[in-house]
């Protein structure tokens, strides 16, 4: 694939704005009680999601075949990368009561036709657009404070902001590793990016979903109050914010760690 940044910086703030919306998602399932419909819809963003991916692991590596036969540090390109990942968590923040409206009203269009193809094709109509535009809310403190925000875990969203950190630079410090080892070791220290993915999303489905699906859960069968779901996904969006920042911070002792591994 022919290297061009921008398309890397396009890929990157998809990612993680769809990966922003997926906490979101929980305030949809309290409120309309459509578990498994709303999951359907949901994935529709996962497989948008994971095309970008796809395609992002590539650019990475053009970047880096660009930089090296140039003789330059892509350093300073990396960190522009992690740094559209922050501005897609951000925008996906800013954009959470607006997706949250729009995807309340294509889980119900799917109750109706019974079809994903039918309401992509509602959704790219012109007329959607416009509501979308008149639907736009952007968040305000009366939507965040006097939130139970102490009823959370703290060490569940510690372990978020560490896992999502992990996780927004794991391919780019793999990738970044292979400045640091001989060249017959490049391709095996480029390929620990899955490793470490791997990991970070273990990590994730082990410690951070278990618990964050128990309240949720409760919350739905009415145990808990639907105020302390909102709380938890204000804070895991926080924590995802703050991790694409703590990527700036763990790129580079990343890439000496896997480095070292190869040497």
């Amino acid at each position: 694939m022919p290297f061009n940044l921008y398309q890397l910086f396009f890929f990157t703030f998809v990612i993680h704005m769809i990966d922003t919306f997926a906490y979101s998602v929980r305030l949809n399932f309290i409120k309309s009680k459509q578990f498994a419909l709303s999951m359907t819809l949901f994935n529709l963003f996962y497989l948008i999601s994971l095309i970008a991916h796809t395609l992002q692991a590539p650019l990475i590596g053009g970047l880096m075949d660009s930089s090296i036969s140039q003789s330059l540090d892509p350093l300073l390109s990396i960190r522009k990368v992690i740094l559209a990942a922050t501005a897609g968590t951000f925008f996906g923040i800013i954009l959470t009561p607006t997706f949250l409206r729009s995807f309340s009203r294509a889980v119900n269009k799917l109750e109706r036709t019974g079809s994903v193809p039918s309401v992509v094709i509602y959704a790219l109509k012109f007329r959607s657009f416009r509501s979308f535009k008149e639907s736009l809310t952007l968040p305000s403190r009366k939507m965040v404070n006097h939130l139970p925000y102490t009823k959370i875990p703290t060490n569940l969203i510690l372990l978020n902001t560490l896992v999502t950190g992990i996780y927004t630079i794991g391919v780019m410090s793999a990738y970044y590793a292979t400045l640091f080892v001989p060249p017959q070791h490049h391709l095996a220290t480029s390929a620990s990016a899955g490793i470490i993915t791997t990991v970070a999303n273990i990590i994730f489905m082990l410690f951070i979903d278990p618990k964050s699906s128990i309240i949720t859960d409760q919350a739905l069968r009415g145990h808990r109050p639907y105020e302390d779901v909102k709380a938890l996904v204000v804070m895991l969006m926080s924590a995802k914010l703050i991790g694409t920042l703590m990527g700036q911070v763990l790129l580079i002792p990343l890439a000496k760690v896997i480095a070292d591994i190869y040497k």
